[in-house]
């Protein structure tokens, strides 16, 4: 597996690459954010980990131009920042996930594992079903989605969210739920995490926010695929 580590603090690109190595993990560790883009340019990446707030394209950039690029490989933020705007604005822009400064190395090794496990999950092939929905066909055995034919370009992550309400179809799943089924973590009140996966999973269905085709928003409980 190739992780890409992008950091402008010496010491923790260092620390973070050292605790990868340990892990079995093939890494690409830069300082500047041109080297880093290069490198996705130019090598197969499975995972990368950003730093926000680094000297020429920032993590939010670096973000977006991947998944620009059509790349679903998971995507994990450090930061020293913790407002909530920064989060989402990262989370809206495709990241999987977020740490702030300081964090324990072995709470990133922990979370970059988990994302690893759900893109290899996305990408190799089971024998599972596929669900219909109204012109949206979600293939569980391909991890494919399309809408009237049209293959929808999701991450893991949305994709096991859109997966999980279609298999729970007619039944309000609250953010909760979603969230500890999903990410397989505790549920924190005042999580926005859930909400701005679901915007981003309507924008690629081209939803009409005001009247959803396919997840309807149930106030004050949760989501539902009708």
């Amino acid at each position: 597996m190739n992780i890409l580590v992008l950091d402008d603090e010496k010491e923790i690109a260092d620390l973070v690459e050292l605790y990868l190595k340990n892990e079995g993990y093939n890494i690409y560790k830069y300082y500047d954010s041109n080297e880093a883009i290069k490198c996705i340019n130019e090598q197969k990446i499975d995972c990368a980990i950003l730093d926000v707030m680094i000297r020429n394209v920032d993590g939010f950039e670096i973000c977006k131009l991947i998944r620009d690029k059509g790349l679903n490989f998971p995507i994990i933020m450090l930061t020293a920042k913790i407002d909530d705007k920064d989060k989402i604005q990262g989370l809206t822009l495709g990241a999987d996930d977020y740490i702030t400064k300081p964090f324990n190395p072995l709470e990133l090794i922990a979370r970059v594992k988990s994302a690893l496990r759900r893109y290899i999950k996305y990408n190799e092939k089971s024998d599972d079903k596929i669900i219909y929905i109204n012109g949206l066909e979600i293939n569980q055995d391909k991890h494919i989605c399309k809408l009237y034919d049209n293959v929808i370009n999701l991450t893991p992550m949305e994709f096991d969210i859109l997966l999980y309400l279609a298999e729970k179809r007619g039944n309000v799943v609250s953010s909760e739920e979603l969230f500890e089924k999903v990410w397989k973590e505790k549920y924190l009140e005042n999580n926005n995490t859930v909400m701005v996966h679901i915007r981003r999973i309507r924008e690629k269905l081209g939803e009409n926010t005001k009247k959803p085709n396919f997840i309807k928003t149930v106030w004050g409980v949760g989501y539902k695929i009708e």
